[in-house]
This record gives C-alpha cells, structure tokens and sequence, in this order.
C-alpha cells in the first residue's frame, strides 16, 4: 500500500497527492510538483533511487529549483528551499516505492495531445524512455522490471 494517494485534478489536469500520514505530506508534494508530469525527471528519480538501492552513487546530483534532493541507501532526504522547516527523510524502501507508484500512475493518464518530435509512434512514455536511456548512454535500470 503506497503513502501517497494521486489523482489529476478535473479543473486543472494536474497531479494532487493526498497522505492519511501528514509525515509523507513532503513525499507527496516533491512527487506531484518537481517530479509533476515529467516523464524524464521520473525516470531520473527511479534510476537513482535504483542506484543507491544496489550501493551505488546516484549517476547524477538532483537538480531542481525549488527542492534540495538527496537519494541515500537508507534515505530520501528531501528540502523545500522556499518553504522554512518543510523537509523530511523517508526511509528508501517507502521512498522507492512511492516513486514507482507515481511513474504507474503518470503512465496510466491518457495520452496527452500534443505535437512531438522524438517518436511520435510510440507513446509518450515509451519515447521518453528510449530518449532517457541515449541521453545517459544505459539502459534504464527499471527496464524489464516496471516497463
């Protein structure tokens, strides 16, 4: 059972999160507002969290405007730069799967309509998995196990 509950908002088309444990309500908000619909990013945060899970580095630092971000084996260390007092640590299993979750549910809204350029034949996703995984020369460590 995840700790953060997602839906779109109908007025906006956007990510909400709801937590019944306010201690994840920082995990919700960085899921819904950094990572938002950015199947990219998404893919970052689970290659990380993958990273640091197997005793590796992460293979990037975070970068964001508004969260300072750290991935550790034991933690997801998370800072709201313009928010005093809004961080949290969540164990990394919890984090991990928190993630995973979000990027099912990213991928279960239905296509958005729009123009692209890179694959426009497969689905978003799809196109933002092959451009992940040229842009950082690897396979995605999730491929085979979560798509």
């Amino acid at each position: 059972m995840s700790v953060v509950s997602l839906r779109i908002d109908p007025t906006f088309r956007r990510p909400v999160y709801q937590v019944e444990d306010q201690r994840y309500d920082l995990l919700g908000e960085w899921l819904t507002t950094d990572l938002g619909t950015f199947f990219l990013v998404t893919l970052d945060a689970l290659a990380m969290a993958d990273d640091v899970a197997r005793g590796e580095p992460p293979f990037e630092v975070w970068s964001s405007e508004n969260y300072a971000v750290s991935f550790t084996p034991s933690a997801l260390l998370i800072t709201n730069s313009w928010v005093p007092g809004a961080e949290g640590d969540f164990p990394a299993d919890v984090a991990q799967a928190a993630i995973e979750d979000y990027w099912r549910f990213l991928v279960a809204q239905p296509e958005r309509s729009v123009v692209r350029e890179y694959r426009p034949d497969l689905p978003e996703w799809q196109a933002n998995l092959l451009r992940w995984e040229e842009k950082w020369g690897r396979s995605h460590p999730y491929r085979g196990r979560l798509f």
